[in-house]
C-alpha cells in the first residue's frame, strides 16, 4: 500500500494529567503519554521514533511543546 489513512487520535480526557515523554536510559526508546499529577500513573500513548512523531502526539492531542515534561 503507497497510501494510508490518517487516523484520528481518540478523544483522551486529561484533566489532572500531564503531556510527557518517557525515555530509557539503556536503549534511548522514548514513550509519549500522560502522567498523572496525584499518583504519578504514567499512561502510555504511542511509541516516539523520531521528530514527526512527536509534532503528530502534540497536534492530535492539543499538547504544546512546553508543557511537555521528559523523564528518564
Amino acid at each position: 500500500m503507497l497510501f494510508r489513512r490518517k487516523k484520528k487520535a481518540p478523544a483522551y480526557d486529561w484533566t489532572g494529567k500531564v503531556p510527557a515523554v518517557r525515555s530509557s536510559v539503556c536503549t534511548g526508546e522514548q514513550v509519549a503519554g500522560f502522567k498523572d499529577e496525584k499518583t504519578g500513573k504514567f499512561t502510555e500513548i504511542m511509541l516516539i521514533r523520531d521528530e514527526k512523531d512527536l509534532r503528530a502526539f502534540l497536534e492530535d492531542y492539543g499538547a504544546a511543546r512546553e508543557d511537555l515534561r521528559w523523564e528518564w
